[in-house]
């Protein structure tokens, strides 16, 4: 299966991720904080790791979703956090910024259908 043509795995009609902090409007100050995601009916696994109704996190940062049929790019717009981390450490620069969820599958495609958060806005100071 190539990355052009990913066979996306299944999620529960009911899976959810969020991002419990920061909520939406807040300010930070200095630029570092602790992104803390949540997820509900369904399991972190790390990439790689094929299990049913498992995934890891993804941040959007500043950027839109990515094609829901292929890898989730890698770059400093879309972080990856395939060890299975709920919680990151992440350092934005000065001004506003948005901020979403979204889960990959073992090989960081989104999954059918895909499970995304809201996007929310911060404003770093």
């Amino acid at each position: 299966m190539t990355a052009a043509h990913a066979q996306r795995s299944p999620a529960p009609e009911n899976a959810e991720v969020y991002i419990v902090w920061p909520q939406n409007g807040t300010v930070i100050s200095g630029g570092k904080f602790w992104l803390r995601m949540g997820l509900r009916n369904m399991g972190v696994a790390p990439k790689g790791v094929e299990r049913q109704n498992t995934g890891h996190h993804h941040v959007l940062i500043d950027t839109d979703l990515p094609p829901m049929d292929k890898e989730i790019p890698s770059d400093r717009n879309h972080l990856h956090f395939g060890a299975g981390e709920t919680e990151a450490r992440i350092e934005l620069p000065p001004g506003k910024h948005t901020l979403q969820l979204l889960l990959g599958d073992h090989n960081h495609v989104p999954h059918d259908p895909p499970v995304m958060s809201k996007k929310i806005t911060v404003t770093v100071k």
